[in-house]
């Protein structure tokens, strides 16, 4: 009898207990000029339902771009959670020019930005990674192994930013119609250094997620993402959220550390400066002014 009871407990319990890596080597392609390796990856994309929402060809980092989808199952799932879930409405996918291609891994990203919701988005996840699969192949994660059960709280170490930081907080305008006016007429405007990327808006439930390109030659993302990994190029674009009026991005220490889960202290604090300097672009953007926080 215990031996059964032991048994029922391992499968009920060990979804939570899978490692889980931030991204997945897809099939590679051939190697072309940037664009064309880009494009190649968008019709197989395409072919597979996903919508293009935008392309990221990050400065500073030649040769390496993202392409950014959406999936009408995962939006309605996001629709019907709401808050901060919209931050998860953008599939990213890395592509080099010499034809290496990755994506995001849904499951690992989504467990941390959905937490305890994320079972409300699971079967629409799960269909998201099939499409990927089948569009794009499925070869070995990669980029390191966390637990699916530590991704609903998860932080790079001790006393450090989880995903509901209010560190994440950039600027809250008086309704979401003015938020959304002010980051599109920012980013339009190259506030900070930065570019849209892609937006998904559902004014409907008064949501809204920018994908953000940071080009500022000193601290954009170009000079931090060859120093920490461009392999894991999938990561970008950074996002800026808006809930009814109140503009958000993910603080760094959060959001830099999901994405390269095993970079050593060292690596992490010789780019100590980039989560305030995100986070004082970001802010711009949202049209506020930010103070600056101590790093690490």
């Amino acid at each position: 009898m215990k031996r059964i009871v032991a048994l029922l407990c391992f499968f009920l319990w060990s979804p939570f207990a899978l490692a889980l890596s931030p991204y997945i080597q897809a099939n590679k392609v051939p190697g072309a000029e940037l664009k064309a390796v880009m494009a190649a990856v968008e019709a197989k994309l395409q072919a597979e339902g996903f919508s293009v929402a935008g392309r990221h060809t990050p400065g500073g980092v030649p040769g390496h771009g993202v392409v950014v989808v959406t999936d009408k199952g995962l939006l309605d799932a996001i629709r019907t959670m709401g808050g901060m879930a919209i931050i998860g409405a953008g599939i990213r996918v890395g592509v080099k020019s010499d034809g290496t291609v990755s994506y995001m891994n849904p499951e690992y990203w989504y467990r941390a930005y959905y937490r305890k919701d994320y079972s409300k988005a699971e079967s629409a996840t799960k269909a998201v990674q099939e499409k990927l699969a089948k569009a794009l192949g499925a070869g070995k994660g990669f980029g390191g192994d966390v637990d699916a059960a530590d991704l609903l709280t998860y932080r790079y170490m001790i006393g450090m930013e989880r995903f509901d930081s209010d560190k994440n907080e950039l600027k809250t305008h008086a309704s979401f119609e003015a938020a959304v006016k002010t980051v599109q007429d920012n980013l339009a405007k190259g506030v900070a250094h930065t570019g849209k990327v892609y937006e998904v808006i559902m004014a409907d439930r008064k949501l809204a997620v920018f994908g953000v390109a940071m080009n500022d030659a000193k601290h954009g993302e170009g000079w931090w993402v060859k120093k920490i990994g461009s392999d894991h190029i999938a990561a970008l674009p950074w996002e800026i959220v808006i809930v009814n009026g109140k503009v958000s991005a993910l603080y760094g220490r959060y959001r830099t550390a999901l994405g390269w889960p095993t970079l050593g202290m060292g690596t992490f604090m010789s780019i100590s400066d980039h989560p305030d300097t995100t986070a004082e672009m970001l802010t711009a953007v949202a049209g506020g002014k930010r103070e600056k926080f101590s790093a690490f």
